[in-house]
């Protein structure tokens, strides 16, 4: 499974080489066979895949590269939790025992035969392993959201540029047709003059406070809560929530400062600002409110209904599904328009209309995976490469800031900065732990 240096080394030339050649001048769309997806694809000339963070989201993403017709190739596992990371080594590799693993990502990342990452792990470690990625010179998939904090997303973002590797976000609603016409029919204005734009998301949960526990021998308790502050170890914090399933560190701020609004709500508002086309800015108001926990291990938000004002005039309005359904509407003054990878219409024939060679049109991904590879292959940017989500997760995170303080904020999304409001601007970055196996300096990378 392991290939010998010089040949991965040549086919990394090769990546590149392909890039500076001008192959950039391929289409979005590339046909089966030169992605690899018809089986073609010649095993010195595979993507070798490490993952890091090998939990169920993880293995979703590992099903759809599998699914590339051999363009990829597994190439190691990583997560300090040796129960999901062995699962996952069984369910996608034919030779389980062969396969490479390690409770250290920098392990993973040191590896010649490595290309490209999947990062799949909580929130609060996104950051540093993009940002100890791009610094190996590894092509980077990373999950929703792309940080937990602004200060974070700017440094992955300086980082993916000064490497000059290709990243993915995981905001793959991005890829789904139905996304895409409707973002196309908003831009041309197919529903007429838009009047409002309506986002539903999931809300967020509470939980009891349970005794701390042991920590298992088959967990590095230490590598597991990295840049987040030291705590005591209880399985709801790793595992899923008693009856409910999700897991129980997407609702604790040390590990998900702005909870749901970001880690769901990331894929809703990369919708509405592509449909707007403002998905290279941010807001410069944000005002809303939310309801809390009272007591118990969860702290993020449960509730909460954001308005996001944009410097054109435009506005997004953001709530939990309990007011709102989980989606995207974009309401104009010929019709409406909703859409969460699918499309529907009011009137229903909208929903038959397709852009015409002078419509805006655009990018036509058809599997986010797929793209990725592709365009590590091509030189080309994905469809939702490094500062559009940074953008998109930024726009969450202010929203969170602004239901945590209560109050309506002003907004510089060139500066980045919050306009007097020295409060609301130590919100931007927070100081990740060090530990004797860990140090992280600025940004939350790795020393």
């Amino acid at each position: 499974m392991t290939q010998p240096a010089k040949q991965t080394i040549s086919r990394r030339r090769w990546l590149r080489q392909a890039a500076d050649a001008g192959t950039a001048a391929l289409p979005l769309i590339a046909p089966a066979s030169a992605l690899g997806l018809a089986g073609t694809t010649a095993p010195s000339e595979r993507i070798g895949l490490g993952v890091i963070g090998t939990g169920s989201k993880a293995n979703g993403g590992l099903r759809n590269f599998r699914g590339l017709g051999g363009a990829v190739e597994l190439r190691g596992f990583c997560d300090p939790n040796d129960r999901v990371r062995q699962a996952a080594v069984g369910a996608h590799t034919p030779e389980p025992k062969s396969a490479f693993q390690t409770r250290d990502f920098r392990e993973l990342l040191d590896r010649d035969d490595v290309d490209a990452v999947l990062i799949a792990t909580p929130d609060h470690w996104h950051a540093a392993q993009a940002i100890a990625a791009a610094r190996a010179g590894k092509h980077i998939y990373c999950e929703k959201p792309l940080s937990n904090t602004i200060a974070e997303g700017r440094a992955v973002v300086r980082a993916v540029e000064q490497a000059n590797v290709v990243f993915q976000h995981g905001t793959q609603l991005k890829s789904m047709q139905g996304t895409r016409r409707a973002c196309e029919m908003v831009r041309n204005g197919v529903i007429g003059r838009l009047k409002a734009v309506r986002v539903g998301s999931p809300p967020g949960q509470a939980f009891g406070y349970p005794d701390p526990e042991p920590v298992p021998d088959w967990l590095d308790w230490n590598m597991w809560q990295g840049p987040a502050p030291e705590a005591p170890y209880q399985s709801v914090r790793i595992g899923p929530i008693p009856g409910r399933g999700l897991r129980g560190w997407y609702f604790i701020s040390d590990y998900s400062k702005a909870g749901w609004i970001a880690g769901h709500g990331v894929h809703d508002i990369d919708i509405a600002q592509w449909a707007l086309g403002l998905e290279e800015t941010g807001p410069v108001e944000i005002e809303g409110e939310g309801t809390f926990p009272e007591t118990g291990l969860f702290d993020t938000v449960l509730t909460y209904q954001l308005e996001f004002r944009y410097a054109n005039g435009m506005t997004i309005n953001m709530t939990d599904t309990g007011r709102n359904r989980h989606g995207v509407t974009f309401e104009g003054s010929e019709g409406t328009v909703f859409t969460r990878g699918g499309i529907e219409t009011t009137p229903t024939e909208l929903a038959g209309w397709s852009p015409g060679p002078d419509d805006v049109q655009l990018y036509d991904s058809r599997h986010h995976e797929g793209n990725f590879i592709e365009c590590i292959r091509t030189g080309r940017h994905p469809i939702t490469p490094v500062e559009l989500a940074h953008r998109s997760t930024s726009t969450c995170l202010l929203g969170g800031i602004a239901v945590r303080l209560g109050r309506k904020l002003r907004w510089d999304p060139q500066r980045e900065q919050f306009l007097d409001d020295e409060q609301a601007n130590r919100l931007l970055s927070y100081a990740p732990r060090s530990s004797e196996a860990l140090s992280f300096g600025p940004g939350g990378a790795l020393r």
